[in-house]
């Protein structure tokens, strides 16, 4: 027989045990929190890079790994802080830099929701379709 106290500790230990299973969990928090970019800024970027015939101003990052089809929702965000976290870090050695790292609102899912393949490399329609159908149910 348990009581509900041993019961509680059993499930944060079962918490506790996922988290260091994470592949995050080796590396140290991020210190930055950095702003949200919309698809629809994101494309204006693109389509200025076009127009303009000054130097990119922007570089575009994709860390999704050969496990894309998870589409982890935490890479992201993770990545992106540990970015801006080492480029602070850089400069305060006097290796002073204007960038400034962003994340994707709504990352790759909410790009394919909004632009579908467009910008894409490898775009693989089949795939994608389970988001979107997915998405229509969710709505009903």
């Amino acid at each position: 027989m348990t009581d509900a106290k041993s019961e509680k500790n059993v499930e944060e230990q079962m918490k506790d045990e996922g988290k260091k299973d994470q592949w995050w969990a080796a590396f140290p928090e991020p210190k930055a929190s950095v702003p949200e970019i919309t698809g629809d800024d994101l494309y204006e970027m693109f389509d200025e890079m076009d127009i303009k015939p000054e130097p990119r101003s922007f570089l575009l990052v994709d860390v999704r790994r050969t496990d894309w089809e998870v589409c982890d929702p935490g890479r992201g965000p993770r990545c992106a802080n540990w970015m801006q976290d080492y480029i602070n870090d850089v400069s305060k050695f006097g290796r002073r830099s204007a960038l400034k790292v962003k994340i994707l609102k709504g990352g790759i899912k909410g790009w394919v929701k909004e632009y579908e393949g467009s910008m894409m490399d490898g775009f693989q329609e089949d795939y994608w379709k389970q988001f979107k159908d997915q998405a229509k149910v969710e709505s009903k």
